[in-house]
């Protein structure tokens, strides 16, 4: 979500029942905006929190010039001081890959990296003395598994140059009615998967300055997005049931959308079964 239209927005995708108070609001935006002035990016967004048992992470991102390259994470435990985040690695995500239940709240706090290993694995630890990860570490993993699995935008918000990088698509007005009721209008903000495995047939239809990411109407398990029509019809919200706290919004033919991830940073593994 943008910081300059926050409090709207987040009125938007407030149906689902969560969201932040009035103190929480004023504080973000102000802040928020600074951030963009220290940093000098160009846009800055508030992504999410993440609720911990002693206290949430308020989670923010900066964006450069090309919105589909590296951004800049930061957290706050307050929403007025913010620190910088390191980029998530695979290192990162292998390491965290096992760690289980709420977060704690705290950045420093450490976890034991032998209570989620095997008894072969641990006597290794024992022996090696496997190094504490901090929660921090779980954090970036966290966020960047949920920004790869559910962040989405609309098809045609960003136009990607022949050269490459990525820009917001100044012709675009937002999706009809119609359209914004289809999984296949929406995208993930990510590298592609689906996409290259297509063949060369499948892909001519496609326009390769807005169709050059993989749409939702693949994901894995089926029926993991919940789509909604609200106010009347003048507003869509989409929901993960994957990683619950998840909502997406757009308002029908205009430039209106966002998502924000309002949870506990737990992945709904048992969905397949489910649905």
């Amino acid at each position: 979500m943008d910081a300059e239209s926050l409090t709207y927005a987040l009125d938007l995708v407030a149906g689902g029942g969560a969201g932040l108070s009035s103190e929480k609001r004023a504080a973000l935006r102000a802040s928020l905006l600074l951030l963009r002035r220290d940093y000098r990016f160009e846009q800055v967004r508030f992504w999410g929190r993440i609720q911990g048992i002693h206290g949430p992470y308020y989670i923010a991102e900066g964006l450069g010039g090309d919105r589909a390259g590296p951004r800049s994470r930061l957290y706050s435990l307050n929403c007025v001081e913010w620190s910088l985040l390191p980029p998530a690695t695979e290192e990162m995500i292998t390491q965290t890959a096992g760690l289980k239940g709420r977060f704690q709240g705290d950045p420093s706090y450490e976890y034991d990296p032998t209570e989620k290993k095997g008894e072969e694995n641990e006597r290794i630890y024992e022996e090696e003395g496997g190094p504490m990860i901090k929660e921090e570490i779980r954090l970036v993993a966290t966020i960047d598994q949920i920004d790869k699995a559910v962040g989405i935008i609309p098809r045609g918000a960003f136009v990607k140059t022949p050269l490459g990088p990525v820009h917001e698509n100044r012709n675009f007005e937002g999706l009809s009615l119609t359209e914004a009721k289809k999984l296949n209008s929406y995208f993930h903000f990510t590298e592609p998967v689906n996409l290259k495995n297509r063949t060369l047939l499948q892909k001519a239809d496609l326009d390769p300055s807005i169709d050059f990411l993989d749409s939702l109407e693949h994901d894995i398990p089926t029926g993991s997005w919940s789509i909604q029509l609200e106010r009347g019809g003048s507003l869509v919200v989409l929901r993960s049931l994957l990683w619950p706290g998840l909502t997406f919004y757009h308002t029908p033919m205009t430039k209106q959308y966002g998502y924000i991830y309002l949870g506990t940073g737990e992945k709904n593994i048992d969905l397949p079964f489910m649905l």
